[in-house]
């Protein structure tokens, strides 16, 4: 058991010094506590259950013509404040990306 919790701390401490994750993931960690130990996999559950969803409608939407660039960036927009609200960096940054590529109606980008 220590061991794996070892490689879990490698990992995770890997995935902030490569930038996919940020100190907002480390305050959603402290409010994980004994009456709710699992409150950090529920909400990381729900983010990837939501984002699936995102970026089925997103693909969805960018198969149609024309393209409704605002629908699109609606989508990334509330991809980006769920990437924020738990610390997935990495996203939220490419979120802010593809929301310029909306504003700028380039479906290539």
């Amino acid at each position: 058991m220590d061991q794996l919790q070892r490689k879990l701390r490698d990992y995770e401490a890997a995935m902030f010094q490569q930038g996919f994750l940020d100190d907002q993931f480390s305050q959603l960690q402290k409010l994980q506590d004994d009456s709710s130990p699992d409150f950090v996999i529920e909400v990381m559950t729900m983010f990837f259950d939501d984002s699936e969803k995102l970026l089925n409608n997103i693909s969805r939407a960018l198969e149609q013509i024309p393209v409704n660039f605002k629908q699109i960036d609606a989508y990334v927009h509330q991809q980006k404040g769920s990437s924020a609200s738990v610390g997935a960096a990495r996203v939220k940054n490419i979120c802010a990306t593809f929301r310029s590529f909306c504003e700028a109606q380039n479906r290539d980008g």
